[in-house]
């Protein structure tokens, strides 16, 4: 469980900002919502490769080699 404390001069909507990133940080919503149903392995291995090939999608940028993208279609 993530703890904050109140500081000095520290308005409530900033506490609970801070307390929301920590939440985030410590993975401890993501690791509840995989555990609201059960999942066989194979589906765990089926979703952590979709989301390599987005990872991979995202840091390699939208090049595109087909019939849109390139010199060929202009």
């Amino acid at each position: 469980m993530s703890f904050v404390t109140l500081r000095e001069g520290e308005t409530g909507e900033s506490l609970l900002k801070r307390f929301q990133t920590s939440m985030v940080k410590s993975g401890i919503l993501r690791d509840a919502k995989d555990h609201r149903f059960f999942r066989s392995k194979a589906e765990k291995a089926r979703i952590a490769a979709q989301r390599a090939a987005r990872r991979r999608r995202k840091s390699r940028g939208w090049r595109t080699t087909g019939v849109r993208g390139g010199a060929a279609a202009r």
